[in-house]
């Protein structure tokens, strides 16, 4: 039997590939029969917080033996030569930290067995100011200053913003190495894509029951019910807002009411604005009282072991109080524009409310219907599953889409991509300000002042996250905040230990009316108030909302102390 030549050939060319394979293999094996320990560890900054992607270095006699990076918990596990001997030092460097040398003894590795290891204890990295903080800080100072002097669109501002951190990163770390602040990965790890998908999820869900006549009918019932009383519509729809937010998310919640709301001042002759900033003010209020109320609550029950009646339970109270004094401002503040209203009900204008006031399409409204109590239900028990309430929205607006037929083109195009792109770029602008290290100082500087004085502990820690929430996003300043605020809590004896995590939960959330960029149900209020030919601008936002944060935060922090310390 002859074998040709092409088939001798290819029998070779396995040969060698299979001889290959098996000296890889042996060569593996005998590079792990060589190694030795290894050597484990953790990685975190003052804040006790993990401190990733920092490198770790064994330098055996200034050479290095061993070297990884730090994971997300901020552990490494580095594996070392078989024989380790003479002067060992541990190297741990990241950008914006203070490189951190320690000395290992090599005797500690003498009697291990290749599969044993040595555990450090845990290293913490000393933060450090360099060029690239000022400049981080800068930008963001600058960023809401154009905001709040109205000289750019809010969107156009943060998108500065973004250009000058990353731009400055990219092309100024070639040199200056410490102007590098992060890179593109690291800042969109920054952008809260929850908030980014559940907006958009519930835009679309809203642009379907829209073209129901939903919103024309609720209009016109609550104008039948109100009986043109505008100070009675006003407090009625602030405790529908107030409410809702406690089982919704606040953004879910506002996306709800403000088109409702729009018509109802329109056809009591009001400027929408009358009604919409009490209602978002009472949505940023009324949404402490429960876990699922607000993202912040979320970040707080799951870092603290909060459940949902712990917050009902110490919060329920305050809040209610904070809504009456809320409501009380809201009927002086808007006092003038409220006598205006249109007083009484117009017969013609009553028959022509009606008659435009019809479900144009019930088939689709009773699906929607469906949906949204699905929806409802997953708000309300997808926690117990880890569901998160972006992935509830885009299934809602999805089952819509499908189940409806809508022209999904229009469907888009109702999604106000302007306020989602401002949030985005919000998010890297204030990741930039994390990532040098700003508001860890600022947390720092918090923990000094509070020692172990309860009643002090709370009262700063509540105004601090309340004035700081109205310049900073409440949701990276409150995930900044929780570890001084359980480091505090480990200091004060007792249950009472929780309180410090409430009253975050009260600054934060209510500090989110100081200013328009204080919290994402604001923003996306001021989207919808644009698009419907009544801008919200950062000054008119301040005017109104400051007044109604010292007026909340202070008679709920009056609870507190009467729940926690009296």
């Amino acid at each position: 039997m002859k074998i040709g030549r092409g088939a001798l050939i290819s029998i070779l060319i396995i040969a060698v590939l299979l001889t290959f394979t098996l000296v890889a293999a042996v060569s593996a094996e005998s590079v792990d029969q060589q190694a030795g320990a290894s050597l484990v560890g953790k990685v975190i900054d003052a804040q006790n917080q993990p401190v990733f992607e920092a490198q770790v270095q064994l330098l055996q006699d200034n050479e290095v033996i061993a070297e990884g990076l730090t994971q997300g918990d901020g552990s490494f596990r580095l594996t070392l030569p078989a024989q380790v001997e003479g002067n060992l030092v541990l190297r741990v460097e990241r950008q914006h930290f203070k490189t951190t040398m320690i000395d290992i003894a090599a005797e500690e590795f003498t009697q291990l067995a290749p599969d044993e290891a040595v555990t450090l204890p845990t290293i913490e990295l000393e933060r450090k100011i360099t060029i690239a903080f000022w400049v981080a800080t800068l930008v963001f100072l600058g960023m809401l200053l154009l905001i709040a002097l109205e000289k750019l669109h809010n969107v156009l501002a943060a998108l500065t913003g973004v250009s000058l951190v990353l731009g400055v990163s990219y092309l100024g770390k070639p040199l200056i190495n410490d102007l590098f602040i992060f890179d593109f990965t690291r800042a969109l790890q920054y952008v809260d894509w929850n908030v980014i998908f559940l907006i958009m999820g519930m835009m679309i869900v809203i642009a379907v029951v829209e073209g129901t006549g939903l919103f024309h009918w609720l209009a016109f019932f609550a104008y039948r019910v109100s009986r043109g009383k505008a100070w009675l519509l006003m407090a009625i729809l602030m405790l529908i807002t107030a409410v809702a937010s406690a089982f919704l998310d606040n953004v879910t919640t506002m996306l709800l009411m403000t088109p409702i709301t729009v018509q109802i001042a329109l056809t009591l002759g009001l400027n929408p604005l009358t009604l919409l900033i009490p209602e978002v003010l009472a949505s940023n209020v009324g949404g402490i009282i429960t876990l699922i109320g607000t993202p912040t609550n979320i970040l707080i029950g799951s870092y603290a072991n909060i459940p949902f009646s712990g917050f009902l339970s110490n919060l329920s109270p305050g809040v209610l109080i904070s809504l009456i004094g809320l409501f009380v401002y809201c009927l002086l503040a808007y006092r003038k524009d409220l006598s205006e209203a249109t007083s009484g009900v117009s017969p013609v204008l009553y028959k022509k409310l009606e008659e435009n006031a019809r479900i144009t399409e019930p088939a689709h409204l009773v699906k929607a219907g469906w949906v949204g109590l699905g929806m409802l239900v997953l708000f309300l028990v997808g926690e117990h599953f880890h569901l998160i309430p972006a992935v509830t929205a885009i299934l809602g607006a999805t089952a819509l889409l499908i189940w409806i037929r809508p022209d999904v083109e229009e469907m888009i195009e109702a999604v106000d991509w302007t306020t989602l792109v401002f949030f985005m770029a919000l998010f890297i602008v204030v990741g930039g300000i994390q990532e040098v290290g700003l508001i860890s100082f600022l947390a720092q500087f918090v923990a000094g002042l509070v020692g172990e004085n309860l009643p002090l502990a709370m009262i700063i820690v509540i105004w601090v996250s309340a004035l700081f929430s109205t310049v900073v996003a409440n949701i990276p300043f409150t995930a900044a905040m929780l570890p001084v605020v359980g480091y505090l809590s480990n200091t004060m004896p007792g249950p009472t230990s929780l309180a410090l995590f409430f009253c975050l939960s009260v600054g934060s959330a209510m500090g989110g009316n100081g200013s328009l960029i204080g919290a994402s149900a604001n923003m996306v209020t001021a989207g919808i108030a644009e698009r419907a030919g009544y801008p919200i601008s950062y000054a008119y936002f301040f005017r109104k909302g400051m007044p109604a944060l010292l007026i909340t935060v202070a008679l709920a922090m009056v609870w507190l102390l009467l729940r926690f310390w009296v």
